[in-house]
């Protein structure tokens, strides 16, 4: 069968995409370019022949997935690669579109190209409401930063105790006036930039909540259970869902989860030499980005607080025990680092990686739930 099996190689833009195929017989050769829309792709596929024995990929980038929506629902075998693991040879500096696609369609072939998980069309709907809001809470603390600095530049401080973006803290905020009538519009201006993000922030977020109750029930499962760890809470767990999609296809352990994360150390090691430098920062930023941020808590002794054990009701206990198991392994892997003397950020990444592995344990569970039949 893989003799009669002809390879795409499509290097996509915004509006055109170049095409190249490798043949059975061995030939490579450019197909030209076709424009990225609809009708164009379903005729250029009409014209090869049988979709089924058509293997077609392309690079991960702005385009998304749509172009593997559109193949897929065609019949041909689509695959999304990894830029960055895309065989290039040292010394070639020439570089155009037939080129790429021709190195696309030759290392598909041979089998050389690394696919990306492609999600659904609702999980990729999700992923995006959930990346907008955290744009809306990096935009709301530039606006922040924005009028503390203004402030400060102009000699205002708070009264002392009084603690950052509280009720009280905004009300000294709304009493602060200038005599020059240009700073207070600017003061007013940079006010009315905060309100509007905080707004917007608590909008995203109100939306996710009522997205996330339409979502497949092996998800909510999954985010229900994530929220039984310390430092994950719904935005959190949610967040978490949307980025790793199916854990139990997609990671076959732990490992391979905190690999995806890339919080593993980087090594340069050859013969006796060993060298060993920090964490690669492979894979997904968003995740771990969102797991550092919850290992901050494991610096606090093991405890299940109110908003914690309300989180608790209705989860599996055995998802409990997992989070009562990483509340203790994590906290005493956080003072045995501590005492160590290393520094906190070094102590917080590694963490991070361990808490990746409850992470895995518990969406296992999760989802494992889901699949067991329902007793009669």
């Amino acid at each position: 069968m893989r003799e009669k099996l002809r390879f795409l190689g499509m290097d996509v833009h915004a509006e055109t995409i170049a095409v190249a195929i490798a043949e059975p017989d061995g030939e490579i050769r450019s197909l030209g370019t076709i424009a990225n829309r609809e009708d164009s792709i379903r005729k250029f596929i009409r014209k090869l022949g049988t979709p089924e024995q058509l293997r077609a990929c392309y690079e991960a980038g702005p385009t998304g997935f749509v172009l593997y929506w559109q193949l897929t629902r065609l019949g041909v075998d689509c695959a999304v690669i990894a830029p960055t693991l895309v065989p290039k040879k040292p010394g070639d500096r020439v570089k155009t579109d037939r080129r790429d696609a021709l190195k696309l369609a030759r290392s598909h072939r041979s089998g050389d190209l690394t696919a990306v998980w492609v999600p659904d069309e609702d999980s990729e709907a999700l992923r995006d409401l959930v990346r907008q809001r955290e744009a809306a809470k990096q935009d709301q603390l530039r606006a922040r930063h924005r009028l503390t600095k203004f402030l400060l530049r102009t000699g205002q401080r708070p009264p002392l105790g009084l603690k950052a973006w509280t009720e009280r803290y905004m009300r000294w905020l709304a009493q602060v006036r200038y005599t020059q009538p240009a700073q207070e519009v600017t003061r007013l201006d940079c006010m009315n930039e905060v309100e509007h993000m905080s707004a917007r922030v608590k909008r995203l977020e109100e939306a996710i909540l009522e997205v996330v109750k339409l979502a497949p029930q092996p998800m909510q499962d999954v985010i229900r259970g994530l929220q039984a760890l310390r430092g994950v809470a719904h935005i959190s767990a949610v967040t978490i869902a949307s980025e790793l999609g199916n854990i139990c296809s997609r990671f076959q352990s732990a490992r391979k989860l905190m690999g995806y994360c890339g919080v593993f150390p980087s090594e340069d090691s050859s013969g006796n030499r060993v060298r060993r430098g920090g964490i690669t920062k492979a894979g997904n930023a968003h995740l771990r980005r969102i797991v550092v941020e919850s290992a901050w808590c494991y610096r606090h002794l093991p405890r299940v607080g109110e908003k914690l054990r309300k989180r608790h009701e209705g989860v599996p206990p055995a998802i409990i025990e997992i989070a009562w198991k990483a509340q203790n392994r994590l906290h005493k892997r956080y003072r045995k680092l501590s005492m160590a003397g290393k520094d906190q950020r070094k102590i917080m990444t590694a963490v991070a990686r361990e808490l990746l592995g409850f992470i895995w344990a518990i969406a296992i569970k999760a989802e494992a739930g889901c699949r067991q039949p329902i007793a009669a």
